[in-house]
């Protein structure tokens, strides 16, 4: 039996990663800013191709154009069918 005794490494030494210090109210707020412009962005440029000509949006306008209450009644339709089901 010897007196030098070893003692035994801490449990939680090294073990627990340090802790990221938190973002400021102001980083999170860019953040979202940043997400959200780039979101819009994405969005309007789907908009502006689905409104060349031979495109979805295009055909529609057009047949809007045409027929204003026809597209209106079917819009309707198509409004009270969507609600109907809920």
């Amino acid at each position: 039996m010897t007196d030098d005794a070893t003692t035994p490494p801490y449990i939680y030494e090294g073990v627990d990663p340090v802790p990221e210090p938190k973002s400021t109210i102001s980083e999170t707020i860019s953040e979202v800013t940043d997400t959200v412009k780039d979101t819009v962005h994405r969005l309007g440029d789907a908009i502006e191709s689905g409104k060349k000509p031979g495109m979805p949006l295009s055909i529609l306008a057009n047949v809007a154009r045409e027929a204003p209450l026809g597209s209106l009644l079917v819009a309707f339709l198509l409004g009270v069918a969507v609600a109907r089901r809920r």
